[in-house]
């Protein structure tokens, strides 16, 4: 008669493999994580950053913007984008307004020339020339 053995899924199937993926995933994880740490740096500081301060309607066809502009060079020549709204959000008005080298920080109050009635101002953009 025979003896009866032990039995192994290991001896039927064969070993499984070890959990290679999880060396894999722990180094992509992180990569990923020192690439979120950097553009998280990256772009906390802009080189050029501007805030809107107020806006005023002088005019049927006008509109002042008052808006501040914060540069880490204060040799470069700065283009703002200026945009005027209307009551239904449609652009009526846009302008670029060049601020010159100077200082690192500025105020520029700008009139906005519209084709029709502004009801609100914005800044597009703005960036190095």
């Amino acid at each position: 008669m025979k003896e009866a053995q032990e039995f192994s899924y290991e001896d039927r199937y064969g070993k499984a493999g070890g959990n290679r993926w999880v060396a894999y995933a722990f180094a992509i994880s992180i990569v990923g994580l020192l690439w979120i740490f950097w553009a998280g740096l990256h772009h906390a500081n802009p080189s050029i950053s501007s805030q809107l301060i107020s806006f005023e309607v002088t005019g049927e066809k006008e509109i002042s913007l008052r808006y501040s502009i914060n540069r880490t060079d204060s040799d470069q020549v700065v283009i703002c984008t200026l945009k005027a709204l209307d009551q239904d959000k449609s652009v009526v008005g846009q302008i670029d307004d060049t601020i010159p080298a100077g200082e690192r920080f500025s105020q520029q109050v700008t009139a906005i020339p519209t084709r029709s009635a502004p009801f609100t101002a914005s800044i597009a953009r703005c960036r190095a020339e």
